[in-house]
């Protein structure tokens, strides 16, 4: 049975109760229930178990927002509950038609001039596809971008983020730009995050950063709640550019902290028309200095092309 349903607001109830969610990650799989518009308004595919939100639709779930130019809910029957055998007590607003609030959604696809943002964190794509239960989202399509505080993350093929491993994969082509201007590219490039700063109030089961920043009459710093960038790795094809050198490889990892850079196998420096070859190197991204590393059993080797101002020239003397 389909149902079309007029434009404006559709709350619909999800997996758990409201409860509290202090980081600014783009996680869609907590908090109370989603809450989604439409200017083009609603369809309720009974049988398919699908509600499709089209023209300029916009679901929000406490602090995250997802804009596409059309919406899909996949929803299914909420399991039973332990004490009384009928789905836990619904939220304030379920599906239309829905009294008992016996369904959930589990799925979310986003289709057209996607993008899902926070006050700190924001991904875009021509699609994006968020599951639910695992809380993994995954975009494809052109100029895919996933933007921190700390980075930005783009790819060819596909971007992921894993929210609750706070972990974010760019596939094909992938480049991190730090905001202190580093580059990295690989054909898979993962990147992880700390945890979300808290506060000591936090830690106790306090109030939020939010409230405590306005009590003391101090502005809350968004920042704070993002995570900060602790770790890339780069599988494939691995580059990395500095002020004066380009180091390639066959895979690597960086950790912003140190600024180091550890590229290894079929490890190239080149710096000019000169080039380094060897197993290993290390690049500090802070100083620009790339160092090539030899093993125990191997020698590095290298083809240095000779000054050619210091050299006499063809024309005369003159250099």
């Amino acid at each position: 049975m389909i149902r079309a349903l007029a434009a404006g607001a559709l709350a619909v109830a999800l997996l758990s109760a409201p409860q509290p969610c202090s980081a600014q990650q783009l996680d869609f799989s907590q908090g109370g229930p989603v809450v989604v518009t439409a200017r083009g308004g609603f369809e309720w595919r009974e049988h398919e178990q699908v509600v499709i939100a089209t023209g300029d639709a916009r679901a929000t779930r406490d602090n995250v927002t997802v804009l596409a130019d059309r919406l899909i809910a996949y929803y299914r029957k909420r399991a039973a509950s332990a004490t009384g055998g009928a789905p836990a007590k619904p939220a304030s607003n379920a599906i239309p038609g829905d009294e008992g609030g016996s369904n959930e959604i589990y799925r979310l696809e986003a289709s057209g001039h996607v993008r899902i943002y926070t006050s700190t964190d924001e991904g875009q794509g021509d699609r994006a596809i968020y599951d639910i239960d695992q809380a993994v989202l995954v975009m494809t399509g052109q100029a895919m971008k996933l933007i921190t505080p700390q980075q930005v993350l783009t790819a060819h093929d596909s971007i992921e983020y894993w929210s609750q491993k706070r972990m974010a994969v760019g596939r094909g082509n992938a480049t991190v730009l730090t905001s202190d201007g580093r580059q990295l590219k690989a054909d898979v490039l993962v990147a992880y995050t700390s945890p979300p700063q808290q506060s000591p109030s936090q830690q106790s089961g306090g109030a939020s950063a939010t409230s405590v920043a306005a009590a003391q009459g101090k502005p809350h710093d968004p920042l704070a709640d993002s995570g900060k960038l602790e770790k890339v790795e780069a599988f494939g094809n691995v580059e990395v550019r500095t002020a004066v050198d380009t180091v390639f490889g066959d895979r690597g990892v960086y950790v912003p902290e140190s600024g180091i850079a550890r590229i290894v196998g079929h490890v190239r420096i080149t710096h000019g028309s000169n080039q380094l070859n060897g197993p290993a190197a290390d690049i500090n991204m802070k100083t620009g200095v790339a160092h090539l590393v030899s093993a125990p059993d191997q020698r590095v080797q290298g083809l240095i092309m000779p000054n050619s101002a210091g050299t006499p020239a063809k024309n005369g003397g003159k250099p």
